[in-house]
Protein backbone atom coordinates (compact mmCIF):
# COMPACT_ATOMS: atom_id res chain seq x y z
CA UNK A 1 0.00 0.00 0.00
CA UNK A 2 2.67 2.49 0.85
CA UNK A 3 4.37 2.17 -2.52
CA UNK A 4 1.32 2.98 -4.20
CA UNK A 5 0.22 6.29 -2.04
CA UNK A 6 4.14 7.19 -2.62
CA UNK A 7 3.11 6.56 -6.92
CA UNK A 8 -0.17 9.03 -6.56
CA UNK A 9 1.61 11.54 -4.38
CA UNK A 10 4.45 11.89 -6.99
CA UNK A 11 2.28 11.47 -10.01
CA UNK A 12 -0.23 14.26 -8.52
CA UNK A 13 2.67 16.67 -7.61
CA UNK A 14 3.85 16.11 -11.10
CA UNK A 15 0.81 16.85 -12.86
CA UNK A 16 -0.20 20.16 -10.48
CA UNK A 17 2.77 21.51 -12.16
CA UNK A 18 1.80 21.06 -15.65
CA UNK A 19 -1.62 22.69 -14.97
CA UNK A 20 -0.54 25.24 -12.54
CA UNK A 21 0.05 27.06 -16.00
CA UNK A 22 -3.96 27.58 -16.47
CA UNK A 23 -5.52 29.83 -14.62
CA UNK A 24 -9.56 29.22 -14.10
CA UNK A 25 -12.34 31.63 -12.37
CA UNK A 26 -15.11 30.13 -10.34
CA UNK A 27 -17.32 32.51 -9.06
CA UNK A 28 -15.39 35.64 -7.80
CA UNK A 29 -11.76 33.00 -7.34
CA UNK A 30 -8.96 32.75 -9.86
CA UNK A 31 -7.16 29.37 -9.23
CA UNK A 32 -4.33 27.76 -10.68
CA UNK A 33 -5.58 24.56 -12.61
CA UNK A 34 -3.26 22.71 -10.11
CA UNK A 35 -5.91 23.66 -7.27
CA UNK A 36 -7.69 20.56 -8.47
CA UNK A 37 -5.13 18.32 -7.37
CA UNK A 38 -2.17 19.31 -5.58
CA UNK A 39 -4.81 20.00 -2.71
CA UNK A 40 -4.96 15.50 -2.63
CA UNK A 41 -1.15 15.69 -2.05
CA UNK A 42 -1.44 16.80 1.63
CA UNK A 43 -4.27 13.88 2.11
CA UNK A 44 -1.87 11.02 1.04
CA UNK A 45 1.12 12.94 2.75
CA UNK A 46 -1.11 12.53 6.27
CA UNK A 47 -2.30 9.47 5.48
CA UNK A 48 1.12 7.81 4.93
CA UNK A 49 2.58 9.80 7.86
CA UNK A 50 -0.32 7.97 9.92
CA UNK A 51 0.20 4.60 9.10
CA UNK A 52 4.42 4.19 8.16
CA UNK A 53 5.38 6.93 10.48
CA UNK A 54 7.74 10.20 10.28
CA UNK A 55 10.17 8.88 8.61
CA UNK A 56 8.35 7.55 5.67
CA UNK A 57 6.75 10.95 5.50
CA UNK A 58 10.05 12.40 5.08
CA UNK A 59 11.25 10.11 2.48
CA UNK A 60 8.13 10.56 0.46
CA UNK A 61 8.87 14.47 0.62
CA UNK A 62 12.29 13.91 -0.47
CA UNK A 63 11.06 11.34 -3.42
CA UNK A 64 8.77 14.13 -4.67
CA UNK A 65 11.61 17.00 -4.20
CA UNK A 66 13.77 15.29 -6.35
CA UNK A 67 11.67 13.63 -9.10
CA UNK A 68 10.47 17.55 -9.28
CA UNK A 69 14.07 18.54 -10.30
CA UNK A 70 14.54 15.43 -12.67
CA UNK A 71 11.19 16.77 -13.85
CA UNK A 72 12.61 20.14 -14.52
CA UNK A 73 15.76 18.94 -16.56
CA UNK A 74 13.98 17.20 -18.83
CA UNK A 75 11.53 19.77 -19.71
CA UNK A 76 14.45 21.99 -20.24
CA UNK A 77 15.96 19.33 -22.86
CA UNK A 78 12.79 18.83 -24.46
CA UNK A 79 12.34 22.96 -24.75
CA UNK A 80 15.73 23.11 -26.34
CA UNK A 81 15.40 20.00 -28.90
CA UNK A 82 14.97 21.03 -32.29
CA UNK A 83 11.68 20.94 -33.50
CA UNK A 84 10.99 18.60 -36.65
CA UNK A 85 10.00 20.40 -40.17
CA UNK A 86 6.41 19.43 -40.01
CA UNK A 87 5.71 20.59 -36.19
CA UNK A 88 4.24 23.59 -36.13
CA UNK A 89 3.46 24.01 -32.47
CA UNK A 90 7.11 24.48 -30.98
CA UNK A 91 6.08 28.30 -29.86
CA UNK A 92 3.28 26.97 -28.16
CA UNK A 93 5.05 24.25 -26.73
CA UNK A 94 7.53 26.69 -25.84
CA UNK A 95 5.13 28.88 -24.09
CA UNK A 96 3.29 25.96 -22.06
CA UNK A 97 6.25 24.52 -20.88
CA UNK A 98 8.57 27.39 -20.22
CA UNK A 99 5.35 28.42 -17.82
CA UNK A 100 5.62 24.68 -16.31
CA UNK A 101 9.79 25.21 -15.98
CA UNK A 102 8.77 28.55 -13.39
CA UNK A 103 5.78 26.65 -11.89
CA UNK A 104 8.30 23.73 -11.44
CA UNK A 105 10.90 26.01 -9.64
CA UNK A 106 8.16 27.58 -7.36
CA UNK A 107 6.87 24.53 -6.48
CA UNK A 108 10.05 23.48 -5.61
CA UNK A 109 10.50 25.83 -3.07
CA UNK A 110 6.90 26.35 -1.22
CA UNK A 111 6.49 22.19 -1.81
CA UNK A 112 9.78 21.79 0.28
CA UNK A 113 9.24 24.24 2.96
CA UNK A 114 4.87 23.25 3.74
CA UNK A 115 5.13 19.71 2.91
CA UNK A 116 8.07 19.45 6.02
CA UNK A 117 6.27 22.22 8.04
CA UNK A 118 3.04 19.97 7.52
CA UNK A 119 5.04 16.86 8.92
CA UNK A 120 6.02 18.53 11.44
CA UNK A 121 3.05 20.04 12.94
CA UNK A 122 1.10 16.39 12.25
CA UNK A 123 3.53 14.53 13.82
CA UNK A 124 3.85 16.91 16.78
CA UNK A 125 -0.02 16.43 17.32
CA UNK A 126 0.56 12.43 16.89
CA UNK A 127 2.65 12.25 19.61
CA UNK A 128 0.34 14.12 21.99
CA UNK A 129 -2.51 12.27 20.95
CA UNK A 130 -1.47 8.90 19.68
CA UNK A 131 -3.81 7.40 17.25
CA UNK A 132 -6.97 9.17 19.06
CA UNK A 133 -7.87 12.92 16.80
CA UNK A 134 -6.57 12.06 13.48
CA UNK A 135 -8.93 14.91 11.79
CA UNK A 136 -7.22 17.56 13.97
CA UNK A 137 -3.93 16.73 13.10
CA UNK A 138 -4.73 16.37 9.51
CA UNK A 139 -7.17 19.58 9.73
CA UNK A 140 -4.52 21.76 11.46
CA UNK A 141 -1.24 20.42 9.48
CA UNK A 142 -3.00 20.95 6.28
CA UNK A 143 -4.20 24.54 7.10
CA UNK A 144 -0.93 25.67 8.16
CA UNK A 145 1.05 23.97 5.61
CA UNK A 146 -1.56 25.22 2.77
CA UNK A 147 -0.85 28.93 3.67
CA UNK A 148 2.51 28.95 3.71
CA UNK A 149 2.39 26.78 0.41
CA UNK A 150 0.05 29.40 -1.45
CA UNK A 151 2.10 32.29 -0.50
CA UNK A 152 5.02 30.75 -1.83
CA UNK A 153 3.61 29.18 -5.01
CA UNK A 154 1.95 32.35 -5.98
CA UNK A 155 4.29 34.36 -5.16
CA UNK A 156 6.80 32.92 -6.99
CA UNK A 157 4.58 31.58 -9.74
CA UNK A 158 2.74 34.15 -10.94
CA UNK A 159 5.23 37.86 -9.80
CA UNK A 160 5.26 40.13 -12.85
CA UNK A 161 2.97 38.05 -14.63
CA UNK A 162 -0.48 39.07 -13.15
CA UNK A 163 -1.29 42.03 -11.76
CA UNK A 164 -0.55 43.00 -7.76
CA UNK A 165 -4.34 43.14 -7.02
CA UNK A 166 -5.04 39.64 -8.77
CA UNK A 167 -1.62 37.72 -7.43
CA UNK A 168 -3.24 38.72 -3.63
CA UNK A 169 -6.87 37.69 -4.87
CA UNK A 170 -5.12 34.46 -6.41
CA UNK A 171 -3.56 33.55 -2.41
CA UNK A 172 -7.21 34.64 -0.80
CA UNK A 173 -8.95 32.62 -3.19
CA UNK A 174 -6.57 29.31 -3.57
CA UNK A 175 -6.24 29.35 0.72
CA UNK A 176 -9.63 29.78 1.23
CA UNK A 177 -10.34 26.76 -1.76
CA UNK A 178 -7.38 24.84 0.11
CA UNK A 179 -9.01 25.30 3.57
CA UNK A 180 -12.32 24.21 2.36
CA UNK A 181 -10.49 20.84 0.98
CA UNK A 182 -8.82 20.48 4.22
CA UNK A 183 -12.24 20.02 6.10
CA UNK A 184 -13.87 17.96 3.13
CA UNK A 185 -11.25 15.26 2.70
CA UNK A 186 -11.09 13.95 7.09
CA UNK A 187 -13.25 11.26 6.32
CA UNK A 188 -11.61 10.27 2.94
CA UNK A 189 -8.40 10.19 5.30
CA UNK A 190 -9.94 7.99 8.13
CA UNK A 191 -10.75 5.72 5.50
CA UNK A 192 -7.52 5.67 3.63
CA UNK A 193 -5.52 5.04 7.28
CA UNK A 194 -8.38 2.31 7.48
CA UNK A 195 -7.53 0.76 4.20
CA UNK A 196 -3.87 0.88 4.85
CA UNK A 197 -3.61 -0.81 7.62
CA UNK A 198 -5.88 -3.11 7.01
CA UNK A 199 -3.28 -4.15 4.25
CA UNK A 200 -0.47 -3.84 6.42
CA UNK A 201 -1.80 -6.12 8.70
CA UNK A 202 -2.84 -8.61 6.13
CA UNK A 203 0.95 -8.28 4.75
CA UNK A 204 2.18 -9.33 8.25
CA UNK A 205 -0.08 -12.30 8.26
CA UNK A 206 1.26 -13.64 5.40
CA UNK A 207 4.75 -13.05 6.60
CA UNK A 208 4.04 -14.86 9.72
CA UNK A 209 2.48 -17.72 8.05
CA UNK A 210 5.23 -18.22 5.58
CA UNK A 211 7.81 -18.06 8.48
Amino acid sequence: MYIYLNAVFVGLLLLSNVLSVKLFQMGSFVLPAAAIVYVITYLMMDVIGEVYGKKAARKTIQAGFFTQIIAMIFIYIAIQLPPAADFQSQAAFEEIFNGSFRVILASLVSYFVSQNLGVTIFHGLKHRHGRKKLWLRNSLSTMTSQLIDTILFITIAFWGIVPTTVLLGMIVSQYIWKFIVAVMDTPFAYLLVRLARKHEEKNQAELLEAS
